[in-house]
């Protein structure tokens, strides 16, 4: 899986309406421990996409200790290439820039069971200049090994070329991430080529694969077009 590269983002900020209902809702709400606030996701969430098994909602900060337990799986830091795990203090304070900022961040949802789980999150890191993203994806390890990162690239880029109307989208991936790879190829991404020895993988030095899919290139069908219309 590509390498997670995360710009900041200038802190949000709260209106004094927000604010009050925020206080109004945490004086009603009984003590909890951050584990299982972090959890907890509402009964019904957000679903801007969906598929028969897979849905993509907002990024939420609710989720920030979900976020963080995916991030420091072991297998997931290797197909990113890092080395070091990252505090769940410094992930919460992050999570705040992250919901300000202009990249495109979205909560992937299972939908196979009675209720949606969040199992992941997908992220398109744009250049509006060009018309371009890069791609990253992260799975929870239970969700790996189902054709949900598959499904979830696939709405990605059925959202970035008919909603935020980009012309491409690229991603990195070390070559020994094999799982990866055949994935992002299920959702219409193709091989451009590879920078040789840029990452390490188990500890050995391996090449990092380029790959993109183009608007034109698309795998239909799509899912945002049947939703607004054709165009007149």
């Amino acid at each position: 899986m590509p390498r997670n590269r995360v710009r900041p983002d200038p802190a949000p900020r709260l209106g004094a309406d927000y604010e009050r209902r925020r206080r109004r809702r945490a004086a009603s709400t009984p003590p909890c421990s951050r584990s299982e606030t972090a959890i907890t996701s509402p009964a019904d969430p957000i679903i801007w996409l969906r598929t028969g098994t897979c849905g993509l909602g907002p990024y939420r900060a609710d989720l920030v200790e979900t976020y963080w337990r995916w991030e420091q799986d072991p297998a997931l830091r290797v197909g990113y290439g890092r080395q070091a795990p990252e505090s769940l203090e410094a992930r919460t304070e992050g999570i705040t820039h992250q919901l300000r900022g202009e990249n495109i961040r979205f909560t992937i949802y299972d939908l196979g069971g009675a209720e949606a789980t969040p199992v992941g999150v997908a992220t398109l890191l744009p250049d509006h200049g060009v018309r371009t993203a890069e791609f990253v994806i992260m799975l929870g390890p239970e969700a790996r090994g189902q054709g949900l990162g598959a499904a979830a690239t696939w709405l990605t880029l059925d959202y970035a070329f008919h909603v935020t109307n980009l012309r491409m989208v690229w991603l990195k991936v070390l070559a020994p991430n094999v799982g990866a790879i055949h994935a992002y190829e299920k959702a219409s991404f193709q091989h451009v080529g590879a920078v040789r020895q840029a990452g390490y993988w188990l500890g050995q030095v391996c090449d990092e694969m380029v790959m993109d899919a183009l608007a034109s290139n698309f795998i239909g069908p799509s899912v945002v077009i049947p939703t607004i219309g054709t165009t007149p």
